[in-house]
């Protein structure tokens, strides 16, 4: 069985979201008692992503926002100043290495960090050598911008490296180690990611569980497009993690990069592995 040499967890940058909208029919008394909200509603996140070493290369999972965003569009969400080349520069790692970048979903905070400004003018590749992983519904749905936010499936992050995307149908294993995973719900063609590591599988949920938090069933995102799916994709994924002995990997988790599953009075939560981040 084909597996990683090594995962290394990064984090690419932060940013802050309506706290009602990421934890849908939860109510605040409930939600606000796991995270605290600012002034203006929003909570504290975090943007994450896999450097995964593999037989076919280094292999980035998930890009995350980038630095194409003007003063305005920062403070709305509150972006900090970060991206996924300044994570990979802290592990001695170079855009130019990165061979394959294998997302979740084409939403800006997790697609965004794929282009950048060039200096001549108009967009480039942020990752010029490498080929781009991801489901063709999620694609096609980008494309027809299929969304009720009107201004996550950016055109910007997508046509400059149209050709350097892959399209793939259903759970697959497309690089060494590193498997498919349909998690459909927050949208149709989202994917989780597993990557089979030195020691243990480790699944990165992306948006189908984005914090430790959102183990609890009813606690999923308003921005979902298909809310039931969503809850039934993250009971079957964490299941398969529990049964399988998988870490998760959360995607925007503001503290904890990995837990672990486990059963408390007949429900499934998440276990931090690491230490909060100071």
């Amino acid at each position: 069985m084909n597996a990683a040499t090594s995962i290394t967890p990064l984090r690419t940058g932060s940013l802050r979201l309506d706290g009602g909208g990421m934890f849908g029919l939860i109510p605040k008394s409930m939600w606000a008692r796991w995270t605290p909200a600012d002034a203006d509603n929003r909570i504290a996140l975090a943007t994450r992503s896999l450097l995964v070493e593999s037989r076919d290369g280094l292999v980035l999972v998930e890009a995350g926002y980038g630095d194409k965003w003007t003063d305005k569009e920062r403070a709305m969400y509150a972006l900090e100043r970060r991206t996924a080349v300044d994570a990979l520069a802290e592990h001695g790692v170079r855009a130019e290495e990165i061979a394959h970048v294998v997302l979740t979903h084409l939403h800006f905070d997790h697609a965004a960090g794929l282009t950048r400004e060039a200096a001549a003018g108009g967009l480039a590749p942020v990752f010029p050598n490498a080929r781009i992983h991801v489901q063709r519904q999620e694609w096609l749905d980008a494309l027809a911008n299929k969304s009720t936010m009107t201004r996550t499936y950016l055109r910007t992050h997508l046509e400059p490296v149209a050709s350097r995307v892959e399209l793939h149908d259903g759970e697959c294993e497309p690089l060494a180690g590193i498997v498919l995973v349909p998690s459909p719900g927050h949208t149709w063609g989202h994917q989780s990611v597993l990557v089979r590591g030195p020691r243990e599988p480790v699944l990165f949920t992306g948006d189908a569980c984005p914090t430790l938090h959102h183990a609890h069933p009813a606690a999923s995102l308003g921005y979902d497009m298909m809310a039931y799916e969503s809850m039934v994709t993250k009971l079957r994924i964490l299941g398969r993690a529990l049964e399988e002995g998988w870490v998760i990997a959360l995607d925007h988790d503001a503290e904890h990069a990995l837990a672990r599953t486990m059963r408390h009075d007949g429900a499934i939560r998440l276990e931090p592995l690491d230490a909060p981040r100071a």
